[in-house]
């Protein structure tokens, strides 16, 4: 009985998603055409975004014009490396990762997630094992309460069904209201802007102790927040930390370097 109930309800969600399909056809987030279901991408959209692949910088992942080795890192970090230990990204921020990231952040199409966690952890497959410990980028509770989810927590999530690997949603607080960082041009100001805006929850510090962290965001341009981030937990005895993002900004696009 009970099984024939569950399968009651699977069957009455299958029909409401057809119906609520027929009403408002599936689109694909970069293209606007129309695809088989929510969160898929039309061929023009996937031809559309450009997935980074090796060859790329060993420490932030930024993709190289040649093969230099996996262990070369680019000209900034040996200049001025980052706090934390690597990066990598799924695709790089063009128009059509712009289309994406922002149908996820500020038009609540969660249903990308999915997906989307799916690029990540395919990026991330050097980074990210079952001992990992994912941790989302956190919003200020205004913000959070403003955008009712953090999309950050969003992907980590669907990192970790892919990959097995625990996720720590609130182990890190941000404790003072920033601008965004997309409204703030040069590098030096990114930082001023998030410098001490981080610290760990006492309640996960010693889940924290120890552990190799993956930090979890959308988008990385800078490094300045993933480094403020990664300070806090290696302050607090995280072993490695680790970014791991959607997209990332590629100055003068991608394979420039």
């Amino acid at each position: 009985m009970r099984a024939q109930f569950f399968q009651n309800i699977g069957a009455a969600g299958n029909i409401g998603q057809a119906t609520l399909n027929l009403l408002m056809p599936p689109q694909c987030p970069v293209t606007g055409e129309a695809v088989a279901a929510p969160g898929k991408l039309g061929p023009a959209g996937w031809a559309a975004l450009h997935f980074i692949e090796k060859p790329f910088c060993g420490r932030c992942g930024v993709p190289f014009a040649a093969e230099y080795g996996d262990s070369v890192e680019c000209p900034s970090c040996i200049a001025e490396p980052p706090v934390f230990d690597r990066a990598r990204a799924a695709i790089s921020y063009n128009e059509a990762a712009r289309k994406v990231v922002s149908g996820l952040k500020f038009s609540d199409r969660m249903e990308y997630a999915g997906m989307l966690g799916g690029w990540m952890a395919r990026a991330g497959a050097g980074l990210v094992t079952r001992e990992t410990l994912l941790m989302p980028v956190p919003l200020h509770w205004r913000r959070l309460m403003a955008r009712r989810f953090n999309q950050s927590a969003l992907l980590a999530r669907s990192v970790g069904e892919v990959s097995g690997s625990k996720v720590l949603l609130r182990g890190l607080k941000r404790t003072r209201a920033t601008p965004p960082q997309k409204e703030i041009p040069s590098v030096d100001a990114r930082r001023r802007n998030v410098a001490g805006a981080f610290a760990v929850d006492e309640k996960y510090r010693a889940a924290i102790k120890g552990a190799h962290i993956v930090l979890v965001d959308d988008v990385l341009t800078s490094g300045a927040t993933a480094s403020a981030c990664a300070r806090v937990l290696k302050r607090a005895e995280a072993s490695q930390v680790d970014v791991l993002v959607l997209a990332r900004v590629v100055k003068g696009g991608a394979g420039a370097i």
